[in-house]
């Protein structure tokens, strides 16, 4: 496994913490989230608010990775997402695409139907 395969699992297992610091930790200063159905968002100041909104209702989450593949910068994993957002349980097939620079993220995509994630909190 290279060290970006490695980066990219810390990086997933972070999530289930909650802790937004060490969450915008594992991104370069100008690195890039890109929620594919929402606008990109740059910079860990922008990234820290923006991961903080969402967060703020989730109650646990752990992200199980299906598959996990590297090719130099370039690390991709095919995901479940099994979150709680308050009471309510949001499993979330997802796609994430990480382009790496010096151990951070410098650009990550990710992947994954809104209306899943919408439809399991208005169940």
């Amino acid at each position: 496994m290279s060290d970006n395969e490695t980066i990219v699992r810390d990086f997933i297992a972070a999530w289930s913490r909650l802790d937004v610091d060490e969450i915008v930790g594992f991104f370069a200063p100008d690195g890039v989230y890109h929620n594919m159905p929402m606008a990109p968002v740059a910079g860990h100041e922008r990234l820290r608010g923006y991961i903080a909104a969402f967060l703020k209702d989730w109650t646990a989450t752990e992200w199980e990775i299906l598959t996990l593949i590297g090719a130099g910068d370039w690390v991709v994993a095919e995901r479940i997402d099994r979150t709680r957002v308050g009471d309510k349980p949001v499993d979330l097939p997802c796609c994430g695409v990480f382009q790496l620079e010096g151990g951070k993220i410098k650009l990550w995509r990710d992947y994954f139907d809104l209306g899943t994630y919408r439809n399991a909190l208005s169940a």
